[in-house]
């Protein structure tokens, strides 16, 4: 039986204690072998899987972003939620708000960014004028608003290499161009996410204001502070989504290539 939900933790979110009945499968990519936790929630089964590693062991760089989605795919996932820890340019987007990405800003410098690099898969160049599945983001903000939890329904996440944070004049800059949020994982993913032809859909939490925004040094362990007071409120939203949600919705998202894609299969 496939799973057609997935979970990608974040920074903060490494196990799945929203799940029951959970097992282990290993699961075989052309880009290496992937782990995940496969449980159930609200007579649903769901894989989870946690993007750093189950105690955070893999810089941003260094992430398998190809594996990752290719497995997932290859369990028969269709729809993806994801978690992010950002850091805030936005006065109004404040430390523990959740925020549902639209958009992106794309600073990263040495990632690979598609499946399709010619051979047998030849080229595909994927729309991603929404890059973030709008109908899996109303799911979500609706959950949230029926948790009574703050959630801004749109924001622009601005990509950056890491693990480094950024220099305040790179802040200042993204600022002007239109950035609310930055941290550094959401791409390649969720473009990959599009190529697989999966809806995608991030929660980003709000752990700080930026570099130069921020009176403090920023350090990765106020974030993972911010991650762990609003641990619970996470989870209950990611399972709020997951009960809300109908595993076999049918979106654009899931036909983006044009029944092109060959991954999986």
């Amino acid at each position: 039986m496939s799973v057609k939900i997935a979970v990608i933790g974040g920074t903060g979110v490494y196990d799945p204690k929203m799940l029951n009945n959970l097992s282990r499968e290993k699961v075989a990519t052309p880009y290496g072998d992937i782990e995940v936790t496969i449980g159930e929630l609200s007579g649903k089964r769901v894989a989870f899987l946690p993007r750093h590693g189950a105690g955070h062991t893999v810089p941003p760089h260094l992430i398998n972003y190809r594996a990752n989605i290719w497995g997932l795919k290859t369990l028969g996932v269709k729809q993806i939620i994801a978690t992010t820890a950002v850091g805030s340019l936005n006065l109004n987007m404040k430390g523990g708000d959740f925020v549902l990405i639209d958009q992106f800003l794309d600073f990263t410098k040495n990632r690979i960014y598609t499946f399709y690099d010619g051979g047998e898969r030849g080229v595909i160049h994927t729309d991603v004028t929404e890059p973030y599945c709008p109908e899996l983001r109303k799911i979500i903000y609706n959950a949230a608003k029926e948790l009574g939890y703050t959630v801004h329904p749109a924001g622009t996440y601005v990509c950056t290499e890491g693990p480094r944070f950024e220099t305040a004049a790179e802040i200042k800059m993204f600022a002007k161009l239109g950035g609310d949020l930055v941290g550094m994982t959401s791409v390649p993913e969720v473009v990959l996410a599009r190529e697989a032809e999966m809806c995608y859909a991030s929660i980003s939490l709000v752990t700080n204001y930026a570099a130069g925004i921020s009176p403090n040094p920023l350090t990765h362990e106020e974030v993972v502070e911010m991650m762990t007071a609003k641990s619970e409120q996470l989870k209950n939203l990611i399972a709020k989504t997951i009960e809300n949600l109908d595993p076999d919705r049918n979106c654009w998202c899931q036909r983006a290539v044009s029944g092109q894609s060959q991954l999986g299969k």
